[in-house]
């Protein structure tokens, strides 16, 4: 942004912006809280933020927020959680976790916009700081430079970005339907093809042909096998398929693991036109089957089970019935379930009842759904390609926005110069004023009220104090704990860590949150 268009400053975000205030709800004031889960990545708008009231919030309740406050999110997964508060919103409570930017003398769509840019959320991510709570802070956020156009230029531009991305929104959301449909889709060919619909034309221009008999699966199958229960590693000789290499009804070939034991490779190895079912499983995915097409050399997993087909069979038929929707019900019918996973065992595999047309009719069957799913994959091929091409719009729109190339421009707009100008004479001349004289009178403080602490209040060893006091806390908890400001609790955790006035307690459990405790 260094070549900025005619009559467009740069600035920082903190020159166009003001605080919002703070305070902590108070005991029975019901109020609705945006934290982070009630923001909407996608649309970046608020959405079902948390009702409360004050005997039940949380410390980080204390931002009030106002129509066209624009919330930032300030922790580092969460970068890309912004959104522009709409009327509804109005004096409700956001956490802590957001910096609350006030647009002053400037269109608050304009800094809406700049901090959905790919610049801001990755100039941002290169200033997280912390290892227990990552997180910018509000003056990294304040101190971001920004490009300012003329006040009517602004309009324009975000004017035009208001239309031009709800054509995308919708888009996107059009799009989101396909791989459903793709599904169904998917779905209806095998339930016609293992029905008998799909070569209903095609048996009435051959010879007399054997009608379909109901048969079981143990009729026509020579051999059901479970796979192999030793332990695999990340290189081998041979890869061992096991339950997420079958995606779809087919076989994927990534997320490998391997073996090189010879043993194993000779017991399990697979041959073309073995059928891999998946046995144990969660209960929507048991019974997932593809077939062994002998892509490369292989064996197959405990979890597994391979079919081999005897000569009136045909494997890719098989794996049809399986993953029919009549296929998909008997395996919810016949699953045993435990806690998390389900089971189907090689006995009822075996007892899969299905009707079997001819072999000649098979091959006509696994043919034409083959053509079929040919053109379903080439459907979906093209969806991942126009949701990329979606996916790229947006930070695009944003960035030509922000050069100054979205709108034409209007020579007789009054420079973004003169507007910075009256902003900061405007502070100055508020920063001037007599402030008003408090006086003291002598209140009760309930508990929920919190007291605002700045360092300049505090001891040097402010932080290990209270850890001495409570013994060891979580970050968010000795924050709480603090009453700082989430920026003076950063500066101050950091002083006290390099005095070695306290550090982080170390547990074995991944699970246990990881606590700080005095030195």
């Amino acid at each position: 942004m260094s070549e900025l268009p005619e009559g467009w400053v740069q600035t920082t975000i903190g020159e166009v912006t003001t605080d919002a205030q703070q305070r902590s709800p108070k005991p029975h004031e019901e109020f609705l809280y945006i934290d982070i889960s009630s923001i909407d990545r996608e649309a970046k708008r608020i959405l079902n933020p948390q009702h409360l009231n004050g005997e039940n919030a949380p410390s980080r309740a204390r931002k009030i927020v106002a129509v066209n406050d624009v919330i930032v999110s300030m922790t580092r997964p969460n970068l890309n959680a912004v959104a522009i508060v709409p009327p509804e919103f109005d004096g409700q409570i956001a956490s802590t976790g957001f910096d609350v930017l006030r647009a002053v003398g400037i269109d608050a769509r304009w800094l809406f916009y700049l901090v959905r840019s790919e610049i801001f959320i990755s100039s941002m991510s290169d200033l997280v700081q912390g290892a227990l709570y990552p997180a910018v802070r509000s003056k990294d956020v304040r101190g971001f430079n920004i490009p300012l156009a003329p006040l009517n230029e602004q309009k324009r531009i975000a004017d035009n970005l208001d239309a031009l991305l709800v054509r995308v929104d919708a888009c996107r959301e059009r799009l989101e339907r396909v791989p459903h449909i793709l599904k169904r889709f998917r779905q209806a060919i095998l339930a016609a093809a293992t029905s008998g619909q799909l070569t209903e034309d095609w048996r009435e221009e051959q010879l007399p042909l054997p009608t379909a008999r109901s048969i079981t699966l143990k009729e026509v199958a020579t051999e059901f096998s479970y796979g192999s229960s030793a332990k695999s590693s990340a290189t081998g000789e041979v890869p061992v398929l096991r339950m997420g290499n079958i995606q779809e009804g087919k076989l994927v070939w990534d997320n490998l693991v391997f073996t090189s034991d010879a043993v194993e490779i000779k017991k399990y190895h697979l041959s073309p036109g073995d059928v891999l079912f998946n046995r144990t499983n969660s209960p929507e995915l048991v019974g997932k089957t593809a077939v062994f097409k002998g892509e490369r050399p292989a064996i197959y997993a405990g979890y597994l089970i391979r079919v081999r087909c005897g000569s009136e069979l045909l494997p890719d038929y098989l794996s049809y019935c399986l993953n029919s929707p009549a296929g998909r019900d008997w395996c919810w019918r016949v699953k045993s379930d435990a806690v998390s996973q389900s089971n189907i065992n090689a006995k009822k595999l075996a007892a899969f009842e299905f009707e079997l047309p001819s072999l000649e009719e098979q091959q006509e069957i696994v043919r034409r759904v083959e053509t079929l799913f040919t053109f379903a994959d080439r459907l979906e091929a093209r969806y991942k390609a126009a949701r990329d091409q979606v996916e790229r719009l947006t930070p695009a729109l944003l960035a030509k926005a922000f050069r100054g190339e979205l709108v034409p421009q209007d020579p007789n707009d009054e420079p973004a110069s003169v507007l910075l100008d009256r902003i900061r004479a405007a502070r100055t001349e508020e920063q001037n004023q007599p402030k008003p004289r408090r006086l003291k009178t002598p209140k009760t403080r309930s508990k929920a009220e919190v007291i605002m602490l700045k360092r300049e209040d505090i001891e040097p060893a402010h932080l290990s104090t209270i850890l001495k006091t409570r013994g060891p806390l979580t970050a968010e908890a000795l924050w709480s704990a603090s009453q700082l400001d989430i920026d003076d609790f950063y500066n101050q955790l950091k002083d006290e860590e390099a005095r070695g006035l306290l550090k982080e307690s170390r547990n074995e459990s991944e699970d246990r949150p990881r606590l700080l405790e005095a030195a």
